[in-house]
């Protein structure tokens, strides 16, 4: 919602979580969650996988609710990358890792 710091609270964080728990078609791997937006690597845990959008709908409904914020608290797309076999895991997940250092929130991302 206009990249408002509305996930900068223990509160949200813990619903958001909880969306992703209750969401259980895909599995929530490593994840960093930024003031206004959220890095999170995932897998599918069903089989035939559940439509990515499809889920990343469903929990952002979820995590809507729960939080009053309503549907528009969430852009309506989102951005994501497959990561392939010759694609290092390790590299893509210090990279994400460092987000909260290049955005100047912390001095360490340890």
């Amino acid at each position: 919602r206009q990249r408002r710091p509305l996930l900068a609270s223990p509160v949200m964080q813990s619903l958001l979580i909880d969306a992703w728990r209750s969401a259980d078609r895909w599995r929530v791997g490593r994840y960093v969650i930024m003031p206004d937006h959220v890095h999170l690597f995932c897998s599918p845990n069903t089989t035939p996988p559940c439509a990515l959008r499809t889920w990343v709908s469903y929990w952002k409904a979820l995590f809507a609710k729960a939080s009053g914020e309503g549907r528009e608290f969430w852009q309506q797309n989102f951005w994501d990358t497959q990561l392939r076999s010759h694609e290092s895991y390790t590299a893509k997940w210090e990279y994400v890792r460092a987000n909260p250092v290049r955005a100047g929130l912390v001095q360490s991302s340890e």
